[in-house]
């Protein structure tokens, strides 16, 4: 088939790069257009984008989708299909008819759960312990279409957000190219979603991502594992805001070392940084000072000369994302 890409991110890479090397031509790519990166503020194209240039595939940016002369663009390409990967960007009613067999979506969840902008995190932010991903057919309402193909994944005790989505992206590539050759082979089962079992998975917002810890261990560990890497889950500590971005398991001897904490009162060892939640310790695995990039908890601790007693902040009345 001739395929239409729309997909923007790292994660939508594994789906290009396996459409690339299958059966099928891919005769273009939407991506978002160039954007400002890096301290310097220099336009960089979208990680999709450098990769569909490098393969030399004609690569399309527009604003809106909405605009007829685009959608004409799109028309002048035949697609037969287009599937789509964290795109980004609205397909209208009006675009969603122009490949024959419709726009294919692989998303990070198992529909109806987890429908919007942050699937693999809201899943890590909820404490469940698996998810999977759903291919199917774009329609108006968000997330909604007759679902192709899925498949389940578990949720590591301590994965994060970013660790899964990455796994997740590898692995459903795979499960998109299996839709769209069914979809060509005529042997595609299209099966309805229960909308009154959906959830909504908004974006992440650093409001959100301040740690309270006065709440359960499990409750704070979820809270960091699924910020991560982005926006990050945050404290502060001296009044300076601090990124903590994974856990890990707690060391026997790092616990009898420490004692009992306080909910947000810090205790380090040579090996790990403990802190006190609502119910038990938790072992931060690595952070991000303020000013600073991530490193092994134990290693900022190291340096950070901190006194008997330090606590991360637990009031919920200071600073504001």
């Amino acid at each position: 088939m001739r395929l239409l890409f729309a997909g923007t991110p790292e994660a939508a890479l594994p789906s290009l790069r396996t459409l690339l090397d299958s059966r099928h031509e891919v005769v273009g790519v939407l991506t978002r257009a160039d954007a400002p990166s890096g301290r310097g503020r220099k336009l960089t194209p979208s990680p999709v984008k450098a990769l569909a240039l490098e393969a030399g595939v004609p690569v399309l940016t527009p604003a809106t989708l909405r605009d007829e002369a685009v959608q004409q663009q799109l028309r002048d390409l035949a697609p037969d299909a287009a599937p789509v990967v964290a795109y980004g960007n609205l397909v209208p009613a009006a675009a969603l008819d122009i490949p024959r067999h419709g726009w294919v979506n692989l998303h990070f969840s198992l529909l109806p759960a987890w429908r919007g902008a942050a699937p693999a995190q809201r899943a890590v932010l909820s404490g469940e312990h698996g998810t999977g991903m759903s291919v199917f057919r774009l329609e108006k309402g968000l997330d909604t279409g007759d679902v192709i193909a899925t498949a389940p994944t578990t949720i590591g005790e301590f994965e994060t957000s970013g660790e899964l989505l990455d796994r997740m992206a590898e692995d459903g590539a795979s499960l998109l190219l299996e839709a769209l050759d069914a979809l060509e082979d005529g042997t595609a089962t299209f099966t309805p979603q229960d909308h009154d079992a959906a959830t909504h998975a908004a974006k992440l917002t650093p409001a959100e991502a301040r740690i309270d810890w006065t709440r359960p261990a499990s409750e704070v560990g979820a809270l960091i594992r699924g910020m991560s890497p982005q926006p990050g889950a945050w404290t502060l500590l001296d009044g300076a805001r601090t990124k903590l971005l994974g856990i890990e398991a707690i060391q026997d001897a790092s616990r009898g070392a420490v004692g009992p904490l306080a909910p947000g009162e810090i205790g380090a060892t040579k090996r790990q940084v403990l802190v006190g939640t609502g119910t038990d310790l938790i072992a931060v695995a690595t952070l991000a000072p303020a000013g600073k990039k991530a490193m092994r908890a134990a290693d900022w601790a190291r340096g950070a000369s901190l006194a008997p007693h330090t606590r991360f902040e637990t009031e919920q009345d200071g600073e504001r994302a």
